[in-house]
């Protein structure tokens, strides 16, 4: 019976000098709100957006597609699908901008993106791929919303 208390206490010993190190830091209630899994990670859908097929010059409707779609980032930032927003600099791939959804799957992204102008009237072209990053993203709008001074 000794061997047996003696192996048991061997196990419990060496499974806690292995083990992995927790956070001291961790916040179940934030890491639950935000979907984390343990590793404080989770899915989001990156879309990068290219320059689109309609190459139509009517200025007129080309600037009330793109107003609509500044107005519709700003409306998908107030329903929290949408983490991180932004143009890309001139390049040779076509590239526009890029956003971060805050949704699991590519079909929720793809029906968010149809609420754009812009999209629907093919000046942008969407890219959309999964992206496993960090749950606490969508906790630096906050702050973003209080460091602008002008309203691009």
């Amino acid at each position: 019976m000794k061997l047996v208390y003696t192996i048991s206490f061997l196990i419990l010993t060496i499974g806690t000098i292995f083990r992995q190190n927790n956070n001291p830091n961790y916040d179940e209630a934030l890491a639950t709100k935000l979907g984390a899994d343990d590793y404080g990670m989770k899915k989001f859908v990156l879309v990068i957006l290219k320059t689109g097929s309609n190459i139509d010059d009517d200025k007129t409707k080309k600037d009330s597609c793109f107003a609509g779609h500044m107005t519709n980032i700003n409306k998908l930032v107030e329903d929290k699908k949408l983490i991180v927003a932004g143009p890309i600099g001139e390049n040779d791939k076509t590239y526009r901008g890029l956003f971060i959804l805050d949704v699991p799957t590519l079909e929720e992204a793809a029906t968010l993106l149809q609420t754009d102008p812009a999209i629907k009237a093919k000046y942008l072209e969407p890219e959309l791929y999964i992206w496993y990053g960090s749950a606490a993203l969508s906790e630096y709008l906050e702050a973003s919303d209080k460091v602008w001074k002008i309203n691009p």
